[in-house]
Parts: C-alpha cells; structure tokens; sequence
C-alpha cells in the first residue's frame, strides 16, 4: 500500500487521526477487526464504516481517533464481487443458513437469459431484506427474531444498484459471478434470492467480496497480519475520504473565526494560496481516487476519492443548500465540515481544534 501519514488536522492531539482500510478475511467479525486496530495502535477511539458478514472478505474501513466523528459525511456507496449458486433458497439466503428449498436452474440457461433476468434489478428498485439482518423490527433486530424461529417479513425498502454487470456464467455448476455498485443499504445477499426467484429456481450468496466502500478500495487496503506487525500502517488522511465534497479552504483572517463557530461566506473574498507551495506536507492534488467521480476511470492512486485532495476551493457548480463542505485551513489541511445555508454561507458542524 502506497500511503503515507500525512498531517493530522488542527485539534488532534497525535498524529493518530486518519483512516485504515482493512482488507477482512473470512471468518472475523468487523467488531474484531476493531479490537486489532485498538490494540495495534493503543486507542479506544476507533470506529468502522459498515459491518461485513463473517463471511465477507473485502475492505473494511475504519476511523481512527477524532476521524470517527467524520464517519456520517463519508460516501455511502459500495462495490462488491458476489458468486451466486442458483438451484438453492436458504434461510438466510446465502450458503451459510439453512435450506428451505430449490430446483434445478433451466439447462437451456444461457449469458443472455441471465442479462434478461439481471435486467429489472438495475437502477433504484425496491428491495426487501434478508430475514437474517441488522434491520430493527419493533425494537429488536430481525436476526436475533430470526434465530428465535419466528417467522420474520420485512417491509421492501428503496435501494439503488447503479452497476450490475455479469462477468462470468458456469452452467455445469449453476454459478454466476457478478460485479455491483450499489447504494447503503443494499444486501446482495438479497439480491441473489430475488434474481433465483425470477429464472424460477432458486438462489443464495456463495461468496462475497467488497471491493470498494466510503470512497476506499482494495489497493488502500493492509491485511490483518499487516496490522499486527511490530509497526501498524500508517494512517491514511482524512482528506482522502472527503473528495466527493466541495472544499473551502480559509484565509488566515478566518481562522479564528472559524473555530469559535461562526458561519462563513461560502466562497473566500480573495484566491487563497497554491498548495502546492503552502505547505509540502499537505495532501498531493493528484493523488485522487477516480472510483467516485467515474467508476471505469483508471486507478492511480489508492485510497483517495473524488476531487483533488487539497484543492483550494469549491468545485463548481457551488454547494447547494444543506450540502456538506469539507473545510481545509489556511496551511491546506482540514479543519472541519461546514454546511451550506442561504444567504451564500457555511455554518459549522464538525471542528477540530474549537476555541473553547
């Protein structure tokens, strides 16, 4: 993994504030992922961004220090590489709960009748939750109802799945793989049991791997033996995890006015500083990640998302109203998250290093 430590943002009382991105094996819980990352770097405040199953391998984010409060503004969209067994429905609708039924998948099947059936699931859809999940039903979530044997039925909820492509078909074995992008709160696992549902044979979730997830990728990713080394990784830059926002960067005249709480003009009054000469250590403009502004783009540097890291001002077309913007200091490095109100202002919602 290519990345480097770079400076934490004003407030943090270390340099242990940033991101790790762990690659999960099969078998840990995201919750045991988080204890390692305690124990490695010696802090209590750690957080994750999205639980994978036991089974799921694939990239975990996790927050660390003061950047677990930078969780709620990161982006919600997640890519995964699913294998689907067709002929079988499960309890739990993978591989790993019980067996409720299945047939044998048409021996005709072909690539195309797949893209067919594939087709209505592409797009924003309706989508309704494995009975075996973290969604609260009455208070209590449906797994643990699950697992009692009550008969649990959840209500279909709106989801989006902007890329489903097939990228193999085993009609030996009745297996398919398939490459998603999808919004939060997607489940593939349901996914898998609606399209066995539609070709009329059944299917669960095989296997699962995330491959993208908060604006982080694979190439960000340590192994967990990684972690465990004499040294941990270093931490990646919470700028990394907030490219898909506008930025605006302050003038020295605002800094203290930003930290006490005071709402600020959405764009400064004059250019501030090229970066690039501000300070060497702030985040390398071309450093972006791709994967959030165009899925298909080439990868050229790990773990960054969307817009230069860095850059110094909002993107254009402005933020609108009620839009999250990243705010950087004067020296390029962040400084917090601001909103966007009417009157051409961002108030503050997130600040490192507030006066008081």
């Amino acid at each position: 993994m290519a990345a480097s430590l770079s400076p934490a943002p004003a407030g943090c009382p270390t340099a242990l504030c940033g991101f790790l991105v762990i690659d999960k094996p099969a078998g840990p819980t995201s919750h045991g992922c988080v204890a390692a990352v305690r124990r490695a770097y010696g802090l209590k405040r750690v957080g994750h961004g999205g639980t994978l199953d036991p089974a799921v391998t694939g990239v975990l984010p996790i927050a660390v220090g003061p950047a677990t409060r930078l969780l709620p503004y990161l982006e919600g969209d997640k890519a995964y590489r699913a294998v689907v067994q067709l002929g079988v429905s499960t309890s739990s609708d993978d591989l790993e709960g019980t067996v409720l039924g299945g047939s044998s998948w048409p021996e005709a099947l072909a690539r195309a009748d797949l893209e067919q059936a594939l087709e209505p699931f592409r797009g924003a859809i309706l989508q309704r939750p494995p009975a075996v999940s973290a969604v609260h039903v009455q208070g209590e979530r449906a797994y643990v109802r699950a697992r009692r044997g009550e008969s649990v039925e959840l209500e279909p909820r709106p989801v989006r799945i902007g890329l489903l492509e097939l990228l193999a078909w085993d009609p030996e074995c009745g297996q398919l793989e398939l490459e998603v992008r999808c919004s939060a709160g997607t489940y593939i696992r349901a996914l898998a049991r609606d399209l066995g549902g539609a070709l009329g044979c059944g299917a669960a979730l095989a296997r699962l791997r995330r491959t993208e997830a908060l604006g982080f990728n694979l190439a960000a990713a340590v192994t967990l033996e990684e972690l465990q080394a004499s040294e941990p990784p270093p931490l990646l830059d919470p700028l990394l995890a907030l490219g898909h926002l506008h930025q605006r960067r302050l003038l020295p005249e605002e800094l203290v006015g930003w930290r006490c709480g005071r709402s600020l003009a959405a764009q400064p009054d004059s250019a501030p500083p090229d970066p690039a000469s501000a300070d060497p250590a702030s985040p390398d403009p071309d450093s972006a990640d791709p994967a959030s502004a165009d899925p298909a783009s080439p990868d050229p540097a790990p773990g960054a998302s969307g817009p230069a890291a860095g850059s110094p001002c909002a993107a254009s077309p402005p933020p609108a109203p009620s839009e999250a913007v990243a705010v950087l200091d004067p020296d390029g490095r962040l400084a917090g998250i601001a909103q966007v109100v009417p009157g051409g202002l961002i108030r503050p919602r997130l600040v490192f290093d507030a006066a008081g």
